[in-house]
């Protein structure tokens, strides 16, 4: 598959480059996708949530009245958790969310989301760039002129470079990875994927 390689600032280059057909046109597996991504948010979470059980309650373990006779259920403690201030029953307690995944799954599963990206028409390739100064303004006018300013945009830049981070880091909807960093939630969660031409190789070695 061949797209143009357009200028940041959004003028044709008159060039196209070709798509490696191993990482952006094989057969999507939707279940490896949902896989990893399940795997993303998963690892993401803190799993510090806690409630006190039944054991932690401050309160007396004297129980409350005798067993028989009040006409009333039977009760314990004040730490009961069926009282007001009692502990909880099976209350959340600190875990750990994670778990693995085989990495051909997810290589599979980026390769899905990138050929998913090609087949809706959703890659953009911009020549290569890097702006002299950290400017936000400069980086809004970019995203303009590539009509990409009212969309989701993956930005995959094939190293750190620290004026192109600077200036996007606080723009909504548009989020600057290296190579590297690419994951399928990224992928599937934007609208526009935006490659920078030297990015594509470091792409292709890792998934290759």
């Amino acid at each position: 598959m061949d797209i143009a390689v357009v200028k940041s600032s959004g003028e044709t280059t008159g060039r196209k480059i070709n798509l490696d057909q191993e990482v952006f046109g094989i057969e999507p597996n939707d279940h490896a996708i949902y896989l990893d991504v399940k795997s993303i948010l998963a690892n993401q979470r803190q799993g510090t949530h806690k409630s006190k059980q039944r054991n932690e309650i401050s309160g007396s373990s004297k129980k409350i009245k005798k067993q028989k006779g009040t006409g009333g259920a039977r009760a314990g403690n004040i730490k009961n958790p069926q009282f007001k201030g009692g502990g909880r029953i099976f209350g959340p307690t600190p875990r750990d969310y994670s778990f693995k995944l085989n990495k051909k799954v997810k290589d599979l599963a980026r390769k899905s989301a990138l050929t998913y990206k090609a087949k809706e028409n959703s890659i953009s390739v911009l020549e290569d760039f890097d702006f002299a100064a950290p400017k936000t303004k400069q980086y809004l006018a970019m995203l303009k002129s590539l009509s990409l300013n009212d969309k989701k945009t993956l930005f995959v830049i094939p190293e750190v470079k620290m004026n192109i981070v600077l200036s996007g880091r606080n723009v909504r909807n548009s989020k600057i990875i290296t190579a590297s960093q690419i994951n399928t939630f990224d992928l599937m969660n934007a609208d526009q994927l935006v490659l920078v031409e030297s990015s594509l190789n470091s792409i292709n070695n890792i998934l290759k």
